[in-house]
């Protein structure tokens, strides 16, 4: 088959680390020819072959850690180009199947567009529940210029909807709230596509934990509890230096934050105002590094905004996993990663809005989380990989 894989995230290659990428792979792997489409704002307009996967890269606008009326022109604009460059760098490719991995809509009219030309199935991969997500954090607005935006999102969003011939969401409370607020949604084309990897060994030995720790300038004698990923308003940053601070005094508890985004000036700062004895911020690292520096650390963070009414169920998890850490998620009530985490013996959750009870959970970590990494990586290889997603996909294809 003709595959076309819609993706906001940027891919320098197929094999590079980003979220989607191993699914790409599995397609191609499988025997299908796969086109991959990524937008691009450091180069100009190109393909490239990878690995079996012909990466189409969109020359466009910065849309990720940027400001909201640049990132929703950016959006907007998006689309048009990505169906010219399909056209131009596909010339001929009648396409069989689109996986659309939507974030912010991105892509809707793109996969409309070739469905239709292509009589296609379109298949959403849906990762963010847009605008509601945004609306949620306060990032847009019902009311006044921004409601304008926020209504053209809305009624995009039930045509992106409508559109797809199925869709895969992340979680199961991902599914519920999905029909709960769009009754017309028929269930049969509903099913859990969870985000998915090929899981890698990155164990290391006492040795390796040592030098690691070493490189990265974190104690020796403490567990580390590290944070790796976004920094932005989903994660409410305010809240994660309360609850640093909130930590100061549990002698045997390091925090260790790796990323970038939005808010991660907010950090920068209370670092140098506060200068915490029990903190390291570091802004960003290469997946790869970041992969095994993991393995070196003890406990994986989740953090997300209490103020959300949809189930976030953040991919920052399989890499925790991967490295066979126990997690502590402390969340808003309506996600239900922390609700699987706890089921599946791996971890703690608590909730977003109490820095007392995350300090309670964090002293409870510690005293308990012998033999929690091990659950983590046996959860890891029975639910998010991607042999799973790749099934649940042509299952749904094959009807």
């Amino acid at each position: 088959m003709n595959i076309l894989f819609l993706s906001l995230i940027g891919m320098t290659d197929s094999t590079s680390g980003w979220l989607y990428a191993d699914l790409v792979q599995q397609f191609a792997k499988e025997g299908h020819a796969v086109f991959a489409v990524t937008p691009t704002n450091q180069i100009a307009e190109c393909v490239q072959d990878s690995n079996a996967v012909k990466i189409i890269k969109v020359k466009n606008g910065q849309i990720q850690k940027t400001g909201r009326v640049k990132k929703l022109i950016n959006l907007l604009t998006l689309e048009r180009k990505a169906i010219k460059a399909v056209k131009k760098y596909a010339k001929g490719v009648k396409f069989d199947l689109i996986v659309n991995m939507c974030s912010n809509q991105c892509f809707a009219k793109t996969a409309a567009y070739f469905k239709k030309r292509d009589k296609a199935v379109n298949y959403l991969l849906l990762k963010d529940i847009f605008p509601q997500n945004a609306i949620d954090i306060g990032m847009l607005k019902t009311g006044g210029v921004m409601g304008f935006a926020c209504r053209h999102f809305k009624s995009k969003e039930k045509k992106l909807y409508s559109n797809a011939d199925f869709i895969g969401c992340i979680s199961k409370a991902n599914c519920d709230f999905l029909l709960k607020h769009n009754p017309w949604l028929d269930a049969n084309k509903l099913t859990v596509v969870y985000n998915s990897i090929v899981p890698q060994n990155v164990a290391l030995n006492e040795d390796g934990r040592m030098v690691m720790r070493e490189k990265y300038g974190l104690p020796q004698d403490k567990k580390i509890f590290i944070y790796g990923g976004n920094l932005g308003k989903p994660q409410d940053i305010p809240f994660v230096i309360e609850c640093v601070k909130s930590c100061k005094d549990i002698a045997d508890a390091y925090f260790f934050i790796v990323g970038d985004g939005t808010e991660y000036g907010k950090l920068e700062q209370f670092v140098k105002e506060d200068n915490p004895k029990n903190l390291k911020v570091l802004k960003r690292l290469p997946k790869k590094d970041f992969d095994i520096m993991l393995a070196a650390c003890d406990v994986g963070l989740i953090f997300l905004d209490y103020r959300f009414t949809i189930p976030n169920y953040p991919s920052r998890l399989l890499s925790y996993m991967q490295a066979g850490l126990p997690v502590l998620a402390c969340t808003d009530p309506n996600s239900d990663v922390g609700k699987d985490i706890v089921e599946g013996g791996f971890g703690w959750q608590c909730q977003s809005n109490d820095a007392e009870k995350f300090v309670e959970t964090v002293k409870t970590a510690l005293i308990s989380m012998q033999g929690k990494g091990e659950k983590a990586v046996k959860y890891l290889q029975e639910h998010f990989t991607v042999e799973k997603s790749y099934q649940t996909i042509m299952q749904a294809f094959d009807k």
